[in-house]
């Protein structure tokens, strides 16, 4: 990874750029911090004011190449997160999959020539193209500041490759103190550079039900798929009787089997079960008590100074598209 990206720094491997503003969002290490709710942010940000697009790899699909999303797919065939996306935005975002950053920017520009920004989903090691504006994410409880590359820790690369980030996000806050706050910050400064950082936090909507108007009684059962469910857990646990977790791992594609021992613990007292989004959009294709089901929306807040992230994020967006079109 040095080596791969010392060719991209001295510009013996290309780094390419297009006419729509580009962001991407992204991490150093392996598994969630946080990009999901993060890409959703954005969307709620800009899509008031821009046309815009996704484009994800499409994590664990059973598809290859380029894909625009339709009517048609599920979370087979574009990936689960990809899938989330589609259903919550439908037709106000485009979302698309391909494993080729460069080739998916081109052919999303080709099929949609009105784009204005395209956010790229886990993007951060893909140097092949150079976003306008890069948004880098660490987990609070296990910063990249103080992890280490595999196999020795989680990082897929190492801690310097935060310099090429124009802001970082340290995401799952709770609280902050102060004194915590200038502790993290002069720690995350000390690779990346002196630029902004920013602390959010994760907060817990209203479970949905996934068909019909379920009522979240005392008992539920947990299941999850994520990367880090830990967060999630200490919620339920703290909101509900939690009776049981049935803890996957990221992106678990889910068995009848598996789906027999869930409904069978939950229907042994009468609870509801409790899911994430991300796993949502996979179960709905599966025979589950679609009316004892619910999911769990979240969403990114910023513990202080959200207005500024705003700013950086739009100005960077208006100032580009003006200089591609001085009309706008």
């Amino acid at each position: 990874m040095r080596v791969r990206n010392f060719l991209y720094d001295i510009g013996w491997k290309k780094s390419h750029s297009c006419s729509c503003a580009v962001i991407g969002v992204g991490n150093l290490n392996v598994g969630g911090t946080g990009k999901t709710p993060m890409i959703e942010y954005v969307v709620t940000l800009l899509q008031s004011q821009y046309t815009i697009a996704i484009l994800s790899r499409g994590y664990g699909r059973s598809t290859h190449g380029f894909l625009l999303a339709e009517m048609h797919d599920d979370a087979t065939t574009i990936g689960d997160e990809p899938f989330q996306f589609y259903k919550k935005y439908n037709d106000r975002v485009v979302v698309a999959v391909c494993e080729s950053r460069v080739e998916g920017i081109h052919k999303l520009l080709k099929k949609k020539p009105g784009l204005q920004v395209i956010l790229l989903d886990d993007s951060f090691q893909h140097r092949a193209v150079r976003p306008l504006h890069s948004i880098l994410l660490t987990d609070f409880s296990k910063p990249f500041f103080n992890d280490q590359v595999l196999p020795m820790g989680r990082l897929r690369e190492p801690r310097s490759g935060s310099k090429r980030a124009d802001v970082v996000v340290v995401t799952k806050c709770s609280s902050l103190s102060s004194e915590e706050e200038s502790a993290f910050t002069k720690a995350v400064q000390l690779h990346a550079g002196t630029k902004p950082i920013f602390f959010s936090g994760i907060q817990y909507k209203t479970p949905v039900p996934i068909e019909g108007n379920t009522t979240v009684g005392k008992d539920i059962v947990l299941v999850t798929g994520i990367a880090n469910s830990k967060p999630l857990e200490d919620y339920a646990a703290a909101h509900y009787n939690l009776l049981h977790h049935f803890k996957f791992a990221d992106h678990h594609v889910y068995s009848l089997s598996e789906i027999q021992s869930i409904e069978s613990k939950a229907g042994q007292s009468k609870a509801v079960v409790l899911t994430t989004e991300k796993d949502m959009v996979k179960l709905i294709g599966l025979p589950i008590d679609k009316k004892n089901w619910v999911y769990l929306p979240i969403e990114t807040h910023f513990l202080k100074r959200g207005s500024e992230f705003d700013k950086l994020v739009t100005a960077k967006i208006q100032q580009h598209l003006k200089a591609v079109n001085p009309k706008i």
